[in-house]
């Protein structure tokens, strides 16, 4: 039987999607592409698909108005319905200073650009802050899923310093019609860390109540895990421990930033010296729970969310150079190792909105293509 035009122009798409992927990927493609991961097998995951939320979280304890917001968010956008997810996240403007996060772009100093850049960028849904989505919360709200990120490092005080702030109440996120609100906990931090696991442990909790789901940012953040120059806060068993906090606290969702190394806690131990010790040390973390392969080291990320009951969304990073290849490189590693999807702002708004779109849309095609699957 003839094969349809439809469904003709659907296979050239996935052809065109799976080859650009390759083509981006370059010499990595192999590397990434054909991994098997030996670590924690994908059996043991819970991995994203179509049934998510009746899947993983119709038995939680979550009321049924924070599972319709859920499935709203994961029902939203060119990712609907997949299990995957793609927010654009802007904080930047208070994380990083308004002209340093918007010179690249000054439309976006404009809350409705980021609004239109989230829509037509095709995304799950925008995460910002309170002054953001209060400005266009009559417009959008019913458009596209809102997140409000509650509370921000304070980078005006001099010298800088590692705490997150409240900017807004959880109450304020309902009264605009948000599915979900958004936070930030700096693990590792000492007593600022101690004082913002409280808080939005308590916030999470009220979010709930009103029937909203909840995204905790788990960076890690310590001068001292800087050492013999390496940056532990980015190894995977400091950031794993991060997402096994925010899950213990009631996040839906984990976010965290890709591990580019492993082996943090061996290391500041090893600086001790004096017997203290810092944490548990456990050899089987890094010879069987992890290896030096980036999906490896991302599916450790993955199993500290309850084995991908609370889903991991890796952020973007920076923009720089070749942002195209680096979002799709960190969208196959997320996806390989049995992540949720990305959550990328930078990349993206910094840049004329038809190129953010482009970004936007490549990370979604690596989670719409079928012939890239989990390691």
């Amino acid at each position: 039987m003839p094969e349809s035009t439809a469904t003709a122009l659907d296979r050239t798409a996935h052809e065109s999607a799976s080859s650009r992927a390759e083509e981006l990927l370059g010499d990595e493609a192999e590397f990434l592409l054909g991994h098997t991961c030996e670590t924690i097998p994908k059996e043991k995951l819970y991995l994203p698909g179509p049934d998510f939320v009746d899947r993983v979280w119709a038995g939680s304890d979550r009321n049924p108005r924070v599972l319709r917001s859920m499935q709203a968010l994961y029902g939203h956008g060119r990712l609907g319905g997949s299990g995957y997810i793609s927010i654009l996240p802007v904080d930047q403007g208070i994380e990083h200073t308004g002209g340093a996060s918007f010179a690249p772009n000054p439309d976006y100093f404009d809350p409705e650009k980021i609004i239109e850049l989230a829509i037509e960028g095709g995304t799950n849904g925008v995460a910002t802050t309170f002054g953001v989505l209060g400005n266009v919360a009559r417009k959008y709200a019913h458009k596209i899923p809102f997140i409000l990120k509650i509370n921000h490092n304070e980078l005006l005080s001099y010298p800088n310093f590692h705490d997150q702030t409240l900017f807004a109440s959880v109450e304020d996120a309902f009264e605009m019609g948000c599915v979900g609100v958004g936070a930030t906990i700096y693990f590792g931090s000492g007593e600022a860390s101690r004082r913002q696991i409280k808080e939005v442990s308590r916030a999470f909790s009220k979010a709930h109540d009103l029937g909203m789901m909840t995204i905790l940012w788990c960076y890690v953040r310590n001068e001292e895990f800087r050492m013999n120059g390496k940056n532990y806060e980015a190894s995977a068993d400091l950031t794993g421990q991060a997402n096994h906090i925010g899950a213990t606290i009631e996040a839906d969702i984990v976010k965290q930033k890709q591990p580019t190394l492993n082996g943090g806690f061996e290391a500041i131990h090893e600086k001790e010296q004096d017997g203290s010790g810092y944490a548990k040390q456990e050899p089987r973390i890094y010879t069987e729970l992890s290896s030096d392969h980036p999906v490896d080291l991302t599916r450790y990320q993955v199993a500290n969310g309850y084995m991908g009951r609370v889903g991991l969304i890796n952020s973007g990073g920076g923009s720089g150079e070749n942002d195209l290849q680096q979002v799709v490189r960190t969208a196959v590693i997320n996806k390989r190792a049995g992540g949720t999807g990305l959550i990328t702002g930078r990349k993206s708004f910094q840049r004329p909105m038809d190129e953010g779109v482009e970004i936007l849309h490549a990370i979604q095609d690596v989670y719409l293509d079928d012939d890239i699957t989990v390691a």
